[in-house]
Protein backbone atom coordinates (compact mmCIF):
# COMPACT_ATOMS: atom_id res chain seq x y z
CA UNK A 1 0.00 0.00 0.00
CA UNK A 2 1.50 3.67 -0.58
CA UNK A 3 1.14 6.01 2.16
CA UNK A 4 -2.65 7.82 1.42
CA UNK A 5 -4.13 3.86 1.03
CA UNK A 6 -2.31 3.36 4.56
CA UNK A 7 -4.20 6.61 6.35
CA UNK A 8 -7.22 6.57 4.38
CA UNK A 9 -7.78 2.57 4.84
CA UNK A 10 -6.49 2.18 7.98
CA UNK A 11 -9.06 0.98 11.01
CA UNK A 12 -9.14 -0.05 14.76
CA UNK A 13 -9.38 -3.60 14.65
CA UNK A 14 -10.90 -5.54 17.76
CA UNK A 15 -11.31 -8.92 16.53
CA UNK A 16 -8.04 -11.23 15.57
CA UNK A 17 -7.66 -14.66 13.80
CA UNK A 18 -5.29 -17.01 16.68
CA UNK A 19 -2.56 -17.03 13.88
CA UNK A 20 0.95 -15.92 15.34
CA UNK A 21 2.85 -12.87 14.20
CA UNK A 22 6.52 -13.32 13.24
CA UNK A 23 8.75 -11.62 15.99
CA UNK A 24 10.99 -10.75 12.49
CA UNK A 25 7.52 -8.73 11.37
CA UNK A 26 6.71 -7.31 14.30
CA UNK A 27 10.57 -5.92 14.98
CA UNK A 28 10.22 -4.52 11.23
CA UNK A 29 7.20 -2.84 12.16
CA UNK A 30 8.92 -1.29 15.36
CA UNK A 31 11.91 -0.06 13.39
CA UNK A 32 9.79 1.82 11.00
CA UNK A 33 7.60 3.50 14.37
CA UNK A 34 10.73 4.66 15.74
CA UNK A 35 11.50 6.90 12.32
CA UNK A 36 8.85 9.04 13.99
CA UNK A 37 9.04 12.37 14.88
CA UNK A 38 10.74 13.08 18.57
CA UNK A 39 11.49 15.96 20.41
CA UNK A 40 15.03 16.82 20.25
CA UNK A 41 15.66 13.19 19.37
CA UNK A 42 15.27 12.52 22.91
CA UNK A 43 13.07 9.13 22.03
CA UNK A 44 11.47 8.44 25.61
CA UNK A 45 9.56 5.42 24.11
CA UNK A 46 10.37 1.76 24.86
CA UNK A 47 8.48 -1.12 23.80
CA UNK A 48 7.29 -4.63 25.87
CA UNK A 49 6.19 -7.26 23.02
CA UNK A 50 4.06 -10.20 24.85
CA UNK A 51 2.65 -12.95 23.39
CA UNK A 52 1.59 -16.51 24.90
CA UNK A 53 1.26 -17.38 27.91
CA UNK A 54 2.93 -14.31 29.79
CA UNK A 55 0.29 -12.53 27.31
CA UNK A 56 -2.51 -14.74 28.57
CA UNK A 57 -1.39 -14.36 31.84
CA UNK A 58 -1.69 -10.62 31.98
CA UNK A 59 -5.10 -10.85 30.39
CA UNK A 60 -6.76 -12.85 33.41
CA UNK A 61 -5.09 -10.94 36.37
CA UNK A 62 -6.46 -7.67 34.84
CA UNK A 63 -9.97 -9.25 34.01
CA UNK A 64 -10.38 -10.98 37.75
CA UNK A 65 -8.47 -7.71 39.41
CA UNK A 66 -10.98 -5.41 37.76
CA UNK A 67 -14.21 -7.84 38.43
CA UNK A 68 -13.45 -7.74 42.26
CA UNK A 69 -13.69 -3.67 42.18
CA UNK A 70 -9.67 -3.66 42.47
CA UNK A 71 -9.23 0.44 41.74
CA UNK A 72 -7.41 1.00 38.45
CA UNK A 73 -3.74 1.73 38.82
CA UNK A 74 -2.59 3.09 34.71
CA UNK A 75 0.70 5.20 35.65
CA UNK A 76 0.26 7.33 32.98
CA UNK A 77 -2.59 10.53 33.71
CA UNK A 78 -5.74 9.97 32.94
CA UNK A 79 -7.44 12.74 32.91
CA UNK A 80 -11.16 14.07 33.49
CA UNK A 81 -14.12 12.38 31.90
CA UNK A 82 -15.01 13.39 28.49
CA UNK A 83 -17.58 15.88 28.12
CA UNK A 84 -18.79 18.41 25.41
CA UNK A 85 -18.13 17.36 21.44
CA UNK A 86 -15.26 14.74 22.98
CA UNK A 87 -18.16 13.02 25.01
CA UNK A 88 -20.59 13.19 22.00
CA UNK A 89 -17.82 11.53 19.41
CA UNK A 90 -16.92 9.02 22.29
CA UNK A 91 -20.66 7.61 22.60
CA UNK A 92 -20.71 8.17 18.45
CA UNK A 93 -18.45 5.31 18.00
CA UNK A 94 -19.55 3.72 20.50
CA UNK A 95 -22.63 3.08 18.79
CA UNK A 96 -21.13 2.53 15.38
CA UNK A 97 -19.74 -0.57 17.34
CA UNK A 98 -23.10 -1.59 19.37
CA UNK A 99 -24.71 -1.29 16.04
CA UNK A 100 -22.46 -3.34 13.82
CA UNK A 101 -22.46 -5.89 17.00
CA UNK A 102 -26.01 -6.16 17.34
CA UNK A 103 -25.83 -5.06 21.11
CA UNK A 104 -29.05 -3.89 22.04
CA UNK A 105 -28.77 -0.58 24.50
CA UNK A 106 -30.77 -2.82 27.02
CA UNK A 107 -28.43 -5.90 26.75
CA UNK A 108 -26.01 -5.69 29.65
CA UNK A 109 -25.05 -8.92 29.93
CA UNK A 110 -23.06 -8.14 25.90
CA UNK A 111 -21.91 -4.88 26.52
CA UNK A 112 -20.76 -6.22 29.92
CA UNK A 113 -18.74 -8.39 28.03
CA UNK A 114 -17.52 -5.85 25.35
CA UNK A 115 -15.92 -3.81 28.26
CA UNK A 116 -14.25 -7.35 29.08
CA UNK A 117 -13.24 -7.91 25.50
CA UNK A 118 -10.92 -4.18 26.46
CA UNK A 119 -9.52 -5.91 29.13
CA UNK A 120 -8.50 -8.83 27.46
CA UNK A 121 -6.42 -7.10 24.71
CA UNK A 122 -9.76 -7.94 22.36
CA UNK A 123 -7.73 -11.82 22.69
CA UNK A 124 -5.33 -10.62 20.04
CA UNK A 125 -2.31 -12.77 19.76
CA UNK A 126 0.71 -9.79 20.49
CA UNK A 127 0.13 -6.73 23.33
CA UNK A 128 2.30 -4.13 22.56
CA UNK A 129 3.11 -1.97 25.73
CA UNK A 130 4.66 1.24 25.12
CA UNK A 131 6.70 2.65 28.44
CA UNK A 132 8.63 5.83 28.80
CA UNK A 133 11.77 6.69 30.32
CA UNK A 134 10.71 8.27 34.13
CA UNK A 135 13.60 10.51 34.24
CA UNK A 136 10.99 12.55 31.63
CA UNK A 137 8.16 12.35 33.36
CA UNK A 138 6.33 15.31 33.39
CA UNK A 139 7.26 16.54 30.58
CA UNK A 140 5.16 17.93 28.00
CA UNK A 141 6.94 16.36 25.07
CA UNK A 142 7.42 13.12 26.43
CA UNK A 143 3.28 11.70 25.58
CA UNK A 144 3.53 13.59 22.22
CA UNK A 145 6.89 11.59 21.27
CA UNK A 146 5.09 8.33 22.28
CA UNK A 147 1.71 8.94 20.56
CA UNK A 148 3.86 9.60 17.30
CA UNK A 149 5.52 6.37 17.77
CA UNK A 150 2.41 4.90 18.29
CA UNK A 151 0.47 6.39 15.11
CA UNK A 152 3.33 4.93 13.48
CA UNK A 153 3.40 2.33 14.45
CA UNK A 154 -0.52 0.85 13.95
CA UNK A 155 0.27 2.53 10.38
CA UNK A 156 3.27 0.23 9.61
CA UNK A 157 1.37 -2.48 10.83
CA UNK A 158 -1.68 -1.91 8.76
CA UNK A 159 0.83 -1.25 5.62
CA UNK A 160 1.94 -5.13 6.02
CA UNK A 161 -2.07 -6.17 6.87
CA UNK A 162 -1.79 -6.26 9.97
CA UNK A 163 -4.62 -4.59 12.43
CA UNK A 164 -4.12 -2.48 16.40
CA UNK A 165 -6.15 -0.87 18.00
CA UNK A 166 -4.50 1.72 20.58
CA UNK A 167 -5.90 1.13 24.22
CA UNK A 168 -6.08 1.60 27.82
CA UNK A 169 -7.71 -1.57 29.05
CA UNK A 170 -5.40 -3.22 28.77
CA UNK A 171 -3.27 -1.98 31.03
CA UNK A 172 -5.66 -0.89 34.02
CA UNK A 173 -4.16 -3.06 36.16
CA UNK A 174 -0.16 -1.77 35.60
CA UNK A 175 1.29 -4.57 38.86
CA UNK A 176 -0.08 -7.64 36.54
CA UNK A 177 1.49 -5.78 33.13
CA UNK A 178 4.66 -5.43 35.07
CA UNK A 179 4.83 -8.65 37.00
CA UNK A 180 4.21 -10.29 33.85
CA UNK A 181 5.31 -8.00 31.09
CA UNK A 182 8.99 -7.84 33.30
CA UNK A 183 8.35 -3.55 32.56
CA UNK A 184 11.51 -1.73 34.09
CA UNK A 185 11.50 -0.13 37.41
CA UNK A 186 12.48 3.25 35.73
CA UNK A 187 10.22 2.74 32.98
CA UNK A 188 6.57 4.34 33.04
CA UNK A 189 3.56 2.43 31.01
CA UNK A 190 1.90 4.84 29.27
CA UNK A 191 -0.67 2.92 26.51
CA UNK A 192 -1.00 -0.87 24.86
CA UNK A 193 -1.42 -1.79 21.30
CA UNK A 194 -3.16 -4.94 20.21
CA UNK A 195 -1.92 -6.35 17.38
CA UNK A 196 -2.68 -9.27 14.96
CA UNK A 197 -4.07 -10.75 11.68
CA UNK A 198 -7.42 -9.38 11.86
CA UNK A 199 -10.64 -11.53 11.20
CA UNK A 200 -12.41 -10.29 8.57
CA UNK A 201 -15.77 -12.05 10.13
CA UNK A 202 -15.77 -9.88 12.95
CA UNK A 203 -18.48 -7.24 12.45
CA UNK A 204 -17.04 -4.23 14.29
CA UNK A 205 -13.86 -4.89 12.32
CA UNK A 206 -15.68 -2.91 9.15
CA UNK A 207 -16.58 0.34 11.41
CA UNK A 208 -15.17 3.24 10.19
CA UNK A 209 -14.82 5.94 13.03
CA UNK A 210 -16.17 9.41 11.77
CA UNK A 211 -13.67 12.17 11.67
CA UNK A 212 -14.54 15.90 11.31
CA UNK A 213 -13.50 17.72 8.10
CA UNK A 214 -10.72 19.94 7.38
CA UNK A 215 -12.72 23.23 7.60
CA UNK A 216 -13.76 22.16 10.89
CA UNK A 217 -10.69 21.68 12.43
CA UNK A 218 -8.06 23.52 10.52
CA UNK A 219 -7.61 27.38 10.13
CA UNK A 220 -5.58 28.88 7.67
CA UNK A 221 -4.17 32.35 8.44
CA UNK A 222 -2.43 34.51 5.97
CA UNK A 223 -3.84 32.21 2.98
CA UNK A 224 -6.01 35.08 1.28
CA UNK A 225 -9.65 34.04 0.46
Amino acid sequence: MDFDEVLRGRRSIRGYRPDPVPRALIEEIIALAMRAPSSMNTQPWHFYVVTGEPLDRIREGNTQRMLAGVPQSREFRTGQAFAGPHRERQVGVAKQLFAAMGIAREDKARRDDWVLRGFRQFDAPVCIIIAYDRAVDGSDDTPFDCGAVATGLVNAAWSRRLGCVINSQGIMQSPVVREHAGIADDHAIMKSIALGWPDETFPANAVVSERRSVDEAAVFVGFGS
